[in-house]
């Protein structure tokens, strides 16, 4: 065989094993890229099941003995817990906002449901929960639908480009096994 013709068909062959690796990674980020969707989901299920929990003030968790309530302190006055709820609910509606218009996909939905849940701690603590639940639960709501909106935009937005990656993949793939051919 000449030695061109060998060549050309070694070039082939490792052209044809990087496709390869290279369409197992596509097919991988894809996959990544579907679970990383759904957390905004899970998270927001998550917060409806502590929800769940405020909405019954906690009532069947142990009590804390007032030895340790009062070595914390007296609770913070509703106003300031209300005060800084707001203070939250905008920072976090601010920034999914930037994150969505910058279209990055940094960031996670489980930190709001921790913040969320040390507001109905603290509205537990200061024994203002009945009063303020529907506030701490529409914030959260509203803060933990956007951000599970923005991961699933941007997930899907980069589902649809590493599929038209994986098809510009196939037809490469086709052009060097009709290649063999010639």
């Amino acid at each position: 065989m000449p030695q061109n013709l060998e060549n050309h068909l070694e070039e082939t062959i490792d052209k044809s094993r990087d496709l390869d690796q290279l369409r197992q990674e596509i097919k991988t980020r894809i996959g990544r890229l579907q679970a990383a969707a759904n957390h905004g989901l899970w998270a927001l299920a998550l917060f409806i099941a502590l929800s769940t929990c405020a909405l019954w003030d906690f009532s069947f968790f142990p009590s804390i003995p007032d030895e340790f309530q009062s070595m914390l302190g007296k609770p913070p006055s509703f106003n300031m817990i209300s005060g800084a709820l707001v203070l939250y609910s905008f920072s976090a509606i601010i920034l999914t906002l930037s994150r969505m218009m910058g279209g990055s996909g940094e960031g996670s939905p489980f930190p709001h449901v921790l913040y969320l849940a040390a507001f109905y701690g603290f509205y537990h603590f200061a024994k203002g929960l009945d009063e303020n639940f529907w506030a701490v639960f529409a914030a959260g709501l509203t803060v933990l639908g956007l951000e599970s909106y923005r991961i699933w935009t941007y997930s899907n937005d980069e589902i649809r480009k590493e599929q038209e990656r994986l098809v510009e993949l196939e037809r490469k793939r086709a052009f060097w096994s009709s290649d063999e051919h010639l």
